[in-house]
């Protein structure tokens, strides 16, 4: 019998270095997940070049692409790791704690995902989350153990990836019902120069996490055909949370992202002080590694997700 020929394949550590390098086009990126040094990611792939005898990334000034052939391998390496991954997840499915991680922003993280975390818990109370809140950094979604992101922006499918689209982003002019019964009502946009705007400062909007156009009040007004005086304010802050707990409390109208304020509404917590919405032309969506869906837990949380958002 002619004997069977091992598959010749370089190094498997350098293929799993250069899968961790191509998905963030970044070595230092890819060293600070890997808990590695710069130079050893470096390293690794121009071994792995040499093995190939093919260039795998162009190094450009403070950038990296893939070459077609980079491309192509990317392809086939993240497929290979996922469907190991998997295959070791099958040896002991019975001892392992059920775990769902997941990346958002910070306000999207408190005030849509958390409840939705709750009340899924309520009928799989054994399943445990790990979420990685951050309006600082972008490249958290991209960390290896993260099963699902959620995001905003235009976004795209990469290999071994599942997009979702959940609801646009829109906001609306948002106050306790106490304000609006002392101060308001506020029958056009204009009036509601003469209420105390709560507002996300700038910096919000120019984090790493959020690198979007702002959709605050001089953009409401605008939509509106009217113009934000930009009066007195007792608060504007670069965190959503804070703006959330002080509308609230009574303190002013905040701009309330559709999403994040709609429970408050239900409950009454919070009313429409104008009903006008803003939408920015960009959508928020759930980002899925196919790998992980195999998982149950994972595939359920998915599934509860999405059918929260029919009516």
């Amino acid at each position: 019998m002619r004997p069977v020929r091992r598959r010749h394949l370089p190094s498997l550590g350098a293929l799993a270095t250069f899968e961790v390098a191509a998905k963030h086009l970044s070595f230092t990126l890819a060293a600070r997940e890997l808990n590695i040094t710069q130079g050893a990611v470096s390293q690794q792939i121009r071994l792995l070049e040499k093995a190939l005898e093919v260039e795998l990334f162009l190094r450009k000034h403070n950038a990296l692409e893939l070459t077609p052939a980079g491309g192509d391998l990317f392809a086939a390496v993240s497929a290979g790791l996922d469907t190991i991954s998997a295959g070791v997840g099958l040896l002991q499915p019975e001892t392992q704690p059920e775990t769902v991680t997941i990346s958002a922003t910070n306000g999207m993280a408190a005030y849509w995902l958390k409840p939705l975390i709750d009340s899924f818990r309520a009928d799989h109370p054994t399943v445990g989350f790990v979420i990685l809140a951050s309006d600082e950094d972008d490249t958290m979604r991209n960390y290896s153990g993260v099963d699902m992101s959620l995001m905003c922006g235009n976004e795209r499918c990469e290999v071994g990836e599942e997009l979702h689209f959940l609801f646009p982003e829109a906001a609306q002019p948002v106050c306790a019902p106490g304000y609006l019964a002392t101060h308001g009502p506020f029958p056009d946009a204009h009036s509601l120069n003469r209420a105390n705007l709560l507002h996300l400062h700038e910096r919000h909007w120019s984090a790493d996490a959020i690198g979007w156009q702002p959709l605050g009040w001089e953009e409401w007004f605008r939509a509106q055909g009217a113009r934000w005086e930009r009066g007195p304010f007792s608060l504007s802050t670069n965190k959503v949370a804070l703006l959330i707990e002080a509308a609230l409390a009574g303190e002013g109208v905040m701009l309330g992202w559709q999403h994040m304020v709609a429970r408050y509404l239900a409950q009454g917590r919070l009313v429409l002080a104008h009903p006008a919405p803003i939408t920015a032309g960009r959508g928020n969506f759930l980002r899925c590694q196919t790998a992980a869906l195999q998982r149950p837990a994972v595939a359920r949380f998915v599934e509860h997700l999405l059918q929260s958002l029919k009516p």
